[in-house]
């Protein structure tokens, strides 16, 4: 099983921000980010992820952690 780990509301609560904080400072709608807080996004644009990144000063891989299921041959 792949497992997807969001830490978006984990980084805005560490911060101490507001979704609103967010949106008014990247343009990205509250409904967007609201959807990303409560882990129901399915389809999120890079620009988005960035737009996101750049404004918590943290990187991709901090804010979505991806870590691969395990093949066997």
């Amino acid at each position: 099983m792949n497992i997807l780990k969001n830490n978006f509301s984990t980084l805005l609560g560490a911060k101490l921000l507001r979704i609103q904080d967010v949106s008014r400072a990247t343009g990205i709608s509250r409904t967007t980010l609201t959807n990303i807080y409560y882990r129901e996004a399915k389809n999120i644009q890079l620009k988005t992820l960035m737009g996101i990144c750049d404004f918590l000063q943290v990187s991709l891989s901090e804010l979505i952690e991806y870590h691969p299921q395990n093949v066997s041959n």
